[in-house]
């Protein structure tokens, strides 16, 4: 059981390594990289590989591990009990899983993907160090121990907004996805685009790096909004030489908001253009 990458996702030789290495290893792969740059699409595509299925925990700045594991709703218990509803007396029926509960009873091995576990409290990934270790917990409400049936295989993504604490990175194997150099995007672009003309996509990425290399530009454009970038260009039929005319000390791109999604990195961009025209 090998991932070696998709016909929908190109996989670097060093980015095989480490998948293949936490599924041999039975270790949480950590994965990190500018935003962009398909660290939530890698834990799809692996499931699409493998034929697995994937659960998937979308992590927010509000969420706590213990809603990973189970919640429980004592207040609408409270209300039962009230009613006199008979259901009070099942413990079970006023607990929610969670996505580990939920991974840890599938029929079979999936996959479970943490996406963006930076989002959360510092103290967020450290309160899932046990269950991620022993592939177990307890549920107190129920005295029961919940283990996985089947170990499922564990992607967690992170775009570096916050260190981790040290304790949980221990835990897992890392790799942290480069931004493609030309020769790696041309291949993603050929994925998603094999029929597209050679000279525009050349146009169109000798655009899109120098646009990257601007000193100032807080938000780089990324993988994914060249490919929005390329959709547009082929929606208005534009052509390479429609391109090649633009050079950035003097004009800028068209669809420019497809690439640069921060108003002051556009300013900064019209800033130049008029300091170069002044000169």
């Amino acid at each position: 059981m090998k991932f070696t990458g998709t016909e929908h996702y190109v996989a670097t030789e060093e980015l095989q390594i480490a998948v293949n290495a936490a599924i041999h290893l039975k270790k949480p792969l950590l994965v990190k990289g500018e935003p962009g740059t398909g660290k939530t699409l890698l834990a799809h595509e692996i499931a699409r590989a493998l034929g697995k299925p994937i659960i998937t925990w979308h992590i927010k700045s509000t969420t706590l591990a213990q809603q990973g594991l189970y919640e429980y709703d004592a207040v609408s218990r409270l209300r039962d009990s009230q009613l006199g509803n008979d259901q009070v007396e099942n413990i079970a029926h006023y607990i929610k899983k969670g996505k580990l509960w939920e991974a840890f009873q599938a029929e079979a091995s999936v996959i479970l993907l943490i996406d963006e576990i930076d989002k959360a409290d510092i103290e967020f990934p450290n309160d899932l160090l046990l269950e991620l270790d022993k592939m177990e917990f307890f549920v107190y409400e129920l005295g029961q121990t919940i283990r996985a049936t089947h170990r499922p295989i564990v992607i967690i993504t992170s775009n570096n907004e916050k260190d981790l604490p040290d304790a949980f990175l221990r835990r897992c194997l890392f790799h942290y996805i480069r931004f493609p150099d030309k020769a790696t995007m041309q291949s993603i672009v050929d994925v998603h685009f094999p029929n597209i003309e050679t000279e525009l996509v050349g146009q169109a990425m000798r655009l899109f790096y120098e646009l990257r290399e601007v000193r100032g530009v807080k938000k780089k454009p990324s993988t994914s909004e060249l490919i929005d970038w390329l959709k547009l260009l082929l929606f208005e039929k534009l052509q390479a030489t429609d391109l090649s005319a633009i050079n950035l000390e003097a004009s800028l791109p068209p669809h420019l908001g497809a690439l640069i999604k921060n108003e002051q990195d556009i300013e900064l961009l019209r800033a130049l253009l008029t300091r170069d025209r002044r000169y």
